[in-house]
């Protein structure tokens, strides 16, 4: 992990590298209660016998405390391991930890397994949950509902290269899995609710998958604006978690329609008012959402947005932090 100062964004300065066993894939920021610390979770994954450190089965992501004072001595504060009795088959390691900072939980999407951990001490994330599913490949990311109370999962089945969107795929591979999280406050525990794949079926030549995104900031309600990638962009209503449905898309043709070349959407995320997705071939396209319904999202107006340490949106102001 390196560290550096943007005071001066047109001039950023290093200040240091924290070094972590098998490197950094997703580097997930939760702010310290102190307001003295930041705290970074890095998941990395892919160990091998033959590496020094990055020694299998490695269920385990690093923990990086940042003193805001002294940025240049930020270390590892801890490497807990998440799945003590063994992960399911495929994991080693996680790909994406979302914070959800004013829930005091996150959610790992950990490649074979989804997880739920309290991180009410920042320093100290536990796993309160772990969660599988047969029809789920690569637990790929994680989104939670603006009040906390449901969680999105994502399985990038075949690694963002394949066709996935037809018929002979179906509609439960290659999707969004969504939980409610329901238990205790001690004991918290996730419910399977529902799928949701893309309804349109893509061509053969086309790369298609579910992938980035983030929620539409509509309080009280639950939308979600997702890539997936040659699938193009999907608006997804999942206030039913039961029975999530597309409310609106935006798909170009194939890049060939003869051959299967990887691109398409990579991410899609929502920013004051439009939606922006990042074309791996064709560049940035900005997304203009018309349905009355997201009328209310246009008065959430924030600073910055940071997809993997969730804010809290509220009508006419920023993120809650």
């Amino acid at each position: 992990i390196r560290v550096f100062d943007i005071s001066d964004k047109a001039d950023p300065q290093y200040v240091t590298a924290v070094p972590t066993d098998c490197g950094s894939h997703t580097n997930t920021l939760v702010p310290g209660k102190d307001g003295e610390h930041e705290y970074v979770y890095v998941s990395s994954y892919s160990p091998r016998s033959a590496f020094p450190n990055c020694q299998p089965p490695h269920d385990k992501i690093t923990v990086i405390e940042v003193p805001l004072d002294d940025p240049a001595s930020a270390e590892v504060l801890d490497t807990p391991v998440l799945f003590p009795d063994g992960g399911n088959a495929g994991t080693s390691g996680c790909h994406d930890i979302t914070a959800y900072p004013e829930g005091d939980v996150a959610a790992g999407a950990c490649m074979g397994d989804g997880i739920l951990m309290d991180i009410s001490d920042p320093a100290e994330p536990v796993v309160t949950d772990v969660v599988r599913d047969e029809n789920f490949a690569f637990w790929h990311s994680a989104t939670f509902t603006n009040r906390g109370e449901t969680v999105l999962f994502t399985d990038e089945l075949g690694g963002g290269g394949g066709p996935t969107c037809n018929e002979g795929v179906g509609p439960e591979r290659g999707a969004n899995a969504i939980y409610t999280i329901g238990g205790t406050d001690e004991a918290p525990e996730m419910a399977f609710e529902g799928y949701y794949k893309l309804p349109r079926h893509q061509a053969d030549t086309e790369n298609c998958v579910a992938h980035n995104g983030s929620l539409i900031p509509t309080p009280g309600r639950d939308f979600f604006v997702q890539a997936w990638y040659q699938g193009g962009v999907s608006v997804i209503d999942f206030n039913d978690p039961t029975d999530a449905t597309e409310i609106a898309y935006f798909d170009r043709d194939p890049i060939d329609d003869s051959d299967l070349v990887v691109g398409g959407s990579w991410s899609a995320y929502y920013y004051n008012g439009y939606v922006y997705s990042s074309d791996i071939t064709r560049g940035l396209d900005v997304i203009k959402l018309e349905d009355p319904r997201f009328r209310v999202a246009e008065r959430v107006v924030m600073d910055e947005f940071n997809p993997q340490s969730q804010p809290v949106y509220r009508p006419g102001r920023g993120h809650g932090r």
